[in-house]
């Protein structure tokens, strides 16, 4: 951002409106020139993350640790567990409209209003058999729960959400849900510089449309690179579908939980920032369409 304010670039980046899965591998040369060395770093989270899982799927004749195949019932349940949560949130959301920040409530009532969309979506997941696999995952997978040693990431707090029971925490589930934590993470990373870089300049007005747009870009790029890395290097676990159709099913599914439980989150805690995952529901849908 300061970068972009310094060097008065006032155009908006080509900001894609595919999904992930859909672009392209590599990079074009402005993300390389603008988002830096975070590319590299994104890169080798992509790595960590999956040798994370293959560590965790590493252990066949332990039955605590041992991969499980998708079945049409775990599915089914998946969907039902989906579908019930995104109710109550969104119910919860629809409650407290009036109460939230007065230029998000836009925002919240679409997102209200594509309730039915947003179960579409987890419909998916049971429609056919899913090639994927179950394992232990870390399960509060998110940028928080990284630490940066100057050359190399370690990853920390493996006890799972606090908020769920034990039992719930030990389930074995696609490892596409840590990732879809980072993603989401990311999505978060660049609206909180956002703000910082907002408050300090001098032409707030001016300068939000084009370094939202920027914020997007980096958002977007980041998140490819990173993902791009991590199917890679977990591609020879066999853990999930090589049909690239039922790995963006599966992301998703997974992505929009997740931005569903932030929605409930930030109306608990900051509802001033629940601008973050209203827009990541509505970029998926769109996304998707």
């Amino acid at each position: 951002f300061q970068g972009v304010l310094a060097h008065h670039t006032v155009q908006s980046p080509p900001v894609p409106r595919r999904h992930l899965l859909s672009l392209p591998k590599e990079p074009p040369s402005l993300a390389k020139e603008t988002i830096g060395p975070y590319m590299a770093s994104a890169q080798l989270l992509g790595q960590r993350t999956a040798e994370l899982h293959l560590a965790l799927a590493s252990v066949p004749d332990d039955p605590v640790f041992a991969p499980e195949p998708f079945t049409f019932m775990y599915q089914t349940s998946l969907y039902q567990s989906l579908r019930g949560f995104t109710i109550r949130t969104l119910q919860l959301l629809r409650e407290r409209l009036k109460d939230i920040p007065e230029e998000l409530r836009d925002d919240a009532q679409r997102v209200l209003d594509m309730e039915k969309s947003i179960i579409e979506h987890y419909q998916a997941i049971r429609r056919r058999k899913l090639s994927a696999s179950r394992i232990r995952t870390h399960g509060d997978y998110h940028l928080g729960q990284i630490l940066y040693t100057g050359k190399d990431f370690v990853i920390i707090d493996f006890e799972g959400e606090p908020a769920r029971s034990l039992s719930e925490r030990r389930l074995k589930r696609s490892p596409l849900r840590d990732v879809a934590g980072i993603i989401r993470s990311f999505h978060y990373a660049a609206h909180s510089a956002l703000l910082r870089q907002i408050q300090l300049a001098p032409r707030p007005a001016d300068d939000l449309p084009v370094l939202t747009q920027w914020a997007q870009y980096w958002y977007i790029w980041v998140s490819v690179t990173f993902l791009t890395s991590y199917l890679e290097n977990i591609k020879q676990a066999k853990l999930l579908p090589d049909d690239p159709e039922q790995l963006q099913i599966m992301l998703d599914a997974f992505l929009m939980e997740k931005a569903i439980y932030e929605i409930g989150y930030e109306l608990n805690n900051r509802p001033d920032w629940l601008k973050v995952p209203l827009q990541g529901i509505l970029q998926l849908i769109e996304a998707s369409a």
